[in-house]
């Protein structure tokens, strides 16, 4: 591609900003979706999918959290979370009581069935590295990298308000 004055306009490797290849958003896109789909068996004993997996993640990790709080850590709306924690409440894995501070805040938290699927699940990100053939390292540089493109947008989604 030229620009007016007959310069070639590049991005990266790639001539034509355009072409497929030169997008950020189809690798990202595809990405996530061979992991979550590469999760997928691994989280099955679990009888977890991988958004309920993130949810019991969070809980493990910060023991009690508002709905609103794990939708910002899951980088989720409450109204998406909200289904997630229903079902994970029907299997028995979380509970969800009204906050005494603030009645219409919901507390979520693990069950004690719920805090027992954290030893089985010590072994998913081991799986995943070895399954993928990544060392911590390079799974810490991806997602480095993959938390730098989330600032970004949420940066330039702030600017266009």
């Amino acid at each position: 591609m030229t620009t007016g004055g007959g310069h070639a306009v590049t991005t990266g490797s790639v001539a034509d900003p355009l072409a497929l290849e030169a997008q950020v958003c189809l690798a990202m896109s595809a990405a996530a979706r061979d992991l979550v789909a590469f999760y997928r068996p691994l989280l099955a004993p679990l009888g977890l999918t991988h958004p309920q997996y993130l949810v019991m993640l969070a809980l493990w990790q910060h023991g009690e959290l508002t709905l609103t709080r794990l939708a910002a850590l899951l980088h989720l709306e409450p109204g998406t979370a909200s289904p997630l924690v229903r079902r994970l409440e029907a299997q028995g894995l979380v509970e969800r009581t009204r906050s005494a501070d603030d009645g219409r805040a919901l507390v979520l938290r693990a069950t004690a069935a719920g805090r027992a699927l954290r030893e089985q699940a010590l072994a998913v990100p081991g799986r995943m590295l070895a399954g993928l053939a990544l060392t911590v390292e390079e799974a810490a540089r991806i997602r480095e990298a993959a938390e730098l493109l989330v600032g970004a947008c949420a940066r330039a989604r702030t600017d266009l308000s």
